[in-house]
């Protein structure tokens, strides 16, 4: 009985280490991010936001922070938006053409705040 359980132990081992290791290769496509002058939308497929949509704290110098894939603000940024102009919300109106100029800020009326990754803090009331 012994001799069996040694030679079914030697045999498991012996398929075990015939089993090719399986090599994993991930590749990520991010692209470049949209150009939009009004910033883009956090999620995808990233389309561009119209003026009204971000606050003033989401552009600096000029330059939108990012949002989604390639957000570059700093470390727990919260900013404000207007989701009233948010697709996912019911918005049907015009949106900036790529290469647009980017219009000075309207008043702005904030009713979220987000991270710049697609999550949404307690809306404004």
């Amino acid at each position: 009985m012994r001799g069996i359980k040694t030679i079914l132990a030697l045999s498991a081992l012996t398929l075990a280490g015939a089993v090719p290791a399986a090599q994993a290769q991930i590749s990520i496509q991010i692209g470049p991010e949209p150009s939009c002058p009004y910033g883009y939308y956090d999620y995808a497929p990233y389309n561009c936001a119209p003026d009204g949509y971000y606050g003033p704290e989401w552009f600096a110098g000029g330059h939108f922070v990012g949002a989604g894939k390639w957000f570059h603000g700093p470390a727990n940024f919260h900013g404000n938006v207007n989701n009233h102009f948010d697709p996912q919300h019911g918005y049907k109106g015009p949106a900036p053409e790529h290469g647009a100029p980017q219009a000075p800020h309207a008043k702005f009326q904030a009713n979220e705040s987000r991270d710049g990754q697609g999550h949404a803090d307690k809306p404004h009331r």
